[in-house]
């Protein structure tokens, strides 16, 4: 929750389907809602509120996409000049950026 007691995130999200295979966090994939049923909520594709280490990457990537840079290669490169770690405390690189990037658009 927010300072002001709003939800960052939805809490309804399944992280897994009832087989136990993972859920599809695609919004609205697999799912019709009825609009007088359904309570929209701000962040609906979020499962949980960003975590500190997000909120820096996030802060640093648009700081690096303000200055116009978008070559991956020179992404990577700034987010380590900057001191900006992966989530293991560790300088990225292309694959991991990827990786990492991946995940969090799932």
């Amino acid at each position: 929750m927010t300072a002001e007691g709003t939800l960052d995130y939805n809490p309804h999200l399944a992280s897994q389907n009832e087989d136990g295979s993972d859920a599809n966090h695609a919004a609205g994939k697999g799912k019709i809602e009825k609009p007088d049923e359904v309570e929209n909520i701000i962040n609906q594709t979020r499962s949980a509120s960003p975590t500190e280490q997000e909120n820096k990457l996030g802060d640093a990537l648009t700081e690096i996409f303000d200055a116009d840079i978008d070559q991956l290669s020179d992404v990577v490169a700034k987010l380590n000049d900057m001191g900006v770690t992966d989530f293991e405390g560790v300088a990225w690189t292309e694959e991991s950026f990827q990786v990492e990037m991946k995940r969090l658009g799932a």
